[in-house]
């Protein structure tokens, strides 16, 4: 990724000038795990923005724009899960949501609101770092590749848009993160644990009718039926995988 900028960060112990390998908003409340969130991306060379509020850090990523945004929960103005929805309404910028919130359900409905990664407190400053990378990683992939054309289907990963024959799908986020995907290996079959964990990013358990109901909804948007497939065919005993039907 490109670096954007570089930034001088005051820690107490020193002002440091840092070359910035990406662009990154933290929001936390919590002093110490701001400064250790701060330091660890800091010193492997990431440009960053600390706030302590939802509303300083949200005006934060409108004004610099970063490449990732850290976002705390528990927020002392508005509760992190709200600043998400906020983030969403004027950026598309990957947030990985900092939570003691370790509650299976409560993580899924952060994912299905817009995060893109997940790190439970207390976390460690090698943790955090490693997942920053990952979420750029992919990130990347979708800045750098054009959109995916699979017979009459066009898919935007980076405005996360779907076309088919022209006209514009709504898919919601699974739908999307099914569709992509399955695109992204067109005419391989995709086991349904392997899904289970790339969409919904958690291990695969009981996740069958969870997928198999999701991808009824897109088979349907997609004008067909598992009896009569034209994009998606499922392999018994397999998995599923996208075809081209032309």
């Amino acid at each position: 990724m490109t670096p954007k900028s570089t930034r001088r960060v005051d820690f107490g112990w020193g002002l440091v000038k840092y070359l910035s390998m990406a662009s990154v908003v933290i929001i936390e409340d919590d002093a110490a795990i701001r400064g250790l969130a701060t330091r660890a991306l800091c010193e492997r060379g990431h440009c960053v923005w600390a706030e302590a509020t939802g509303f300083a850090g949200l005006q934060s990523v409108v004004d610099n724009q970063p490449d990732l945004v850290v976002l705390d929960l528990g927020l002392p103005d508005v509760d992190g899960a709200e600043v998400l929805g906020m983030i969403r309404a004027v950026s598309s910028v990957p947030v990985i949501v900092a939570t003691a919130r370790d509650e299976e359900a409560e993580i899924v409905k952060l994912l299905d609101a817009g995060a893109d990664e997940y790190v439970t407190k207390p976390f460690s400053g090698l943790e955090l770092e490693a997942r920053v990378r990952a979420v750029l990683r992919r990130s990347e992939v979708v800045e750098t590749s054009g959109p995916l054309k699979v017979g009459g289907l066009s898919i935007d990963l980076g405005a996360r848009t779907v076309d088919l024959d022209g006209d514009r799908l709504e898919l919601n986020r699974k739908e999307f993160g099914l569709l992509a995907h399955l695109a992204s290996r067109v005419g391989q079959v995709v086991s349904r644990p392997e899904l289970y964990a790339e969409v919904w990013r958690e291990p695969y358990g009981g996740g069958e009718k969870t997928i198999d109901v999701h991808l009824s909804w897109l088979r349907r948007k997609l004008g067909e039926t598992a009896a009569r497939p034209v994009y998606l065919e499922t392999v018994r005993g397999v998995g599923v995988k996208l075809v081209d039907p032309s």
